[in-house]
């Protein structure tokens, strides 16, 4: 039920918008989009010798020509390199050359995830949003990652409107939206130290929700993964997916370090409800065996999935049954798509994984014009 008024436009037309009752306005016309929204492109960061991986670059640089591959062939793909001649050589003969896109910037490293731009649809188009990267807390150099946005923005590939945010450190792994109004994030990682320590959490939900024209915030008290520098983001342990689902790392074994933390993970989830006042349709990933470098452990975990448009691309750590339930829970997840693993052992090693190097953009967010470019 709802009503029909005439908006004004541009040269005196009008456009019909349909108004339901018991929905704000605002939230219609401005969201946050779930990662499944259509989208325009995928943005990888390269990886390159003045970077923490100079001591297995070809290693790296091997799983990050695979995951440009399974990108290109399926959707635009923007390559951010200091060194375009060479990831172009890199991909040659391999990669859907006519899907990618270069950009020639200087960085630190390759977590395009909590560097890029993070887009809000707005009735206006998108909104590009423009956060502090401080490198998950002072932890790490981000002086020239957190220039790539301002710099891609000023080229003219990108289209939509800027917003400075800089005033406000936030990493684009550290918060889910299903796309509805609700975000779900971890209190560890928002509340740590050296991110916004003059905001408590009162005042950290209030800036989501202002920015991010958001209903409701859902906060993950409970969870953790060895080896993780990001102070716990929630990427790494739970996802939003389609129709109210949240799939989630689940740990089995009572002699695992991780079993406390991510029972009770699973016990709050059990408490999590919807815009609508529904439990969440709840699916546990698998945890997989330990992968231990210089007796430290890594943060391995199939969470950390890239949905695409139609695609999911999952981590995978040689570890066939493991692998392969991880595969069986997002096909539930996500009927109707393609699952495809990637091999991400390599990624591990500097405590990310498959999510962690990838940005979705949502549609409309690639100039036309720069569409023709090759």
């Amino acid at each position: 039920m709802g009503i029909l008024v005439g908006l004004p436009q541009t040269g005196g037309k009008e456009r019909n918008l349909q108004l339901n009752f018991g929905m704000n306005l605002e939230q219609r016309i401005s969201f946050l989009p779930a990662e499944w929204y259509q989208q325009s492109f995928i943005q990888l960061t390269w990886p390159h010798a003045n970077t923490d991986w100079a001591y297995m670059l070809e290693e790296v640089q091997d799983c990050f020509v695979k995951l440009a591959c399974e990108i290109s062939v399926r959707q635009r793909l923007l390559v951010v390199t200091p060194q375009v001649d060479v990831v172009k050589e890199q991909l040659k003969g391999k990669a859907q050359m006519e899907n990618i896109r270069f950009f020639q910037c200087e960085t630190n490293d390759t977590w395009a995830r909590d560097h890029a731009f993070i887009t809000v649809e707005t009735e206006q188009g998108p909104l590009l949003l423009d956060f502090c990267f401080n490198g998950w807390g002072m932890k790490f150099a981000a002086n020239w990652d957190n220039q790539i946005n301002r710099k891609l923005y000023a080229s003219g590939i990108l289209h939509g409107m800027y917003q400075n945010c800089m005033d406000f450190v936030l990493e684009g792994g550290s918060i889910e939206s299903d796309g509805k109004g609700t975000l779900l994030t971890t209190s560890a990682c928002l509340l740590a130290p050296n991110r916004n320590e003059t905001y408590d959490r009162v005042k950290i939900e209030e800036r989501l929700k202002s920015m991010f024209h958001l209903r409701q915030v859902l906060w993950l008290d409970y969870g953790y993964l060895a080896g993780d520098d990001t102070d716990t983001h929630i990427d790494t342990l739970a996802r939003l997916c389609p129709h109210d689902t949240i799939v989630y790392v689940q740990c089995t074994d009572i002699e695992d370090e991780h079993y406390e933390a991510l029972f009770r993970m699973e016990e709050q989830l059990k408490t999590f409800r919807t815009i609508e006042g529904e439990p969440f349709r709840l699916l546990p990933l698998p945890m997989p065996d330990a992968f231990v470098e210089d007796g430290k452990r890594l943060p391995a975990t199939y969470a950390n999935f890239l949905i695409m448009n139609r695609t999911v691309l999952y981590p995978t750590y040689n570890q066939a049954i493991y692998d392969k339930e991880a595969k069986r829970v997002l096909m539930e997840a996500f009927p109707g798509y393609e699952i495809v693993g990637i091999d991400c052992r390599a990624l591990i090693k500097q405590h990310g994984s498959l999510h962690c190097v990838t940005m979705q953009y949502p549609a409309g967010t690639l100039q036309e014009d720069f569409e023709l470019k090759k």
